[in-house]
């Protein structure tokens, strides 16, 4: 039967393909070489492109679509199709006015502890953490608890908000030490506009952060995509989905990868 390049499922990265922040299994990748044959393939991660290799191999060559920091930087059978940045969606007269506020508001900021790389500048976006990314695990902790006591990021988002009403920026506080800052919409659904409406009668989506509020909710929900949740964060799950959907029968069970 030849492949039906009018279907597309699209995978999130960890706890979808592979378990959080680990290699793919050697079962996952030969699965997905037999999906491609009937369906196209494709792969949407909120990590940069070198992140993703690592996880996943050339993951422009292992899929039809790959999509890095969200579609931010596209690929198409494996050829570069579109690249964007903050740097060039907001300008430097902008992104400079934005940095210079941050850097003041640190700095007024009375915390207990502080360390460095206060600003992490992304292509898509900026992690700004107010104790500084160059923290230890001991100190990180106690900022947490800190934070969840004084709102130190919540306040600090509600100010920007005000502050920069005009930039049409999002904030989103994730993790224990940082918030991360980008334009409105620049989430996974961004990857869509490179695949055409024309193009496709079905955009299956696999992910497991599907929940409001999770970095995959905006394309799980989309109009556009027939969203599968992933809620055990486990691959193996995601395969069994796929045999149910299109046929490919999958592994028993998958082998932990070896590191490189």
């Amino acid at each position: 039967m030849s492949k039906n390049k009018r279907i597309l499922a699209l995978f999130d990265v960890d706890g979808t393909l592979t378990e959080p922040r680990k290699l793919v299994s050697p079962e996952t990748l030969t699965y997905l070489q037999e999906l491609r044959t009937k369906i196209c393939i494709g792969v949407v991660g909120g990590s940069d492109l070198v992140k993703q290799k690592e996880q996943l191999g050339d993951s422009p060559a292992l899929f039809d679509y790959a999509f890095s920091e969200n579609g931010l930087l596209a690929f198409k059978d494996g050829q570069k199709i579109g690249e964007t940045s903050i740097k060039d969606h907001l300008g430097e007269e902008k992104l400079k006015k934005l940095i210079n506020w941050v850097l003041r508001y640190f700095a007024d900021l009375d915390i207990p502890v502080k360390r460095g790389t206060f600003v992490e500048f992304r292509q898509g976006m900026m992690n700004l953490s107010p104790i500084g990314r160059n923290c230890s695990r001991e100190e990180r902790n106690e900022f947490e608890k800190f934070d969840l006591a004084n709102g130190i990021r919540k306040t600090m988002v509600k100010k920007m908000t005000e502050e920069f009403a005009d930039l049409g920026l999002t904030y989103s506080i994730g993790g224990q030490i940082s918030f991360d800052v980008f334009p409105t919409g620049w989430d996974k659904t961004y990857c869509l506009r490179y695949l055409p409406e024309a193009e496709f009668d079905e955009i299956h989506f696999f992910g497991d952060k599907t929940f409001e509020g999770g970095n995959d909710f905006e394309i799980y929900s989309h109009p556009r995509t027939k969203g599968h949740s992933i809620e055990d964060a486990n691959p193996l799950t995601t395969l069994k989905k796929l045999e149910e959907l299109f046929g490919v029968p999958a592994p028993k069970s998958l082998t932990p990868p070896s590191a490189h």
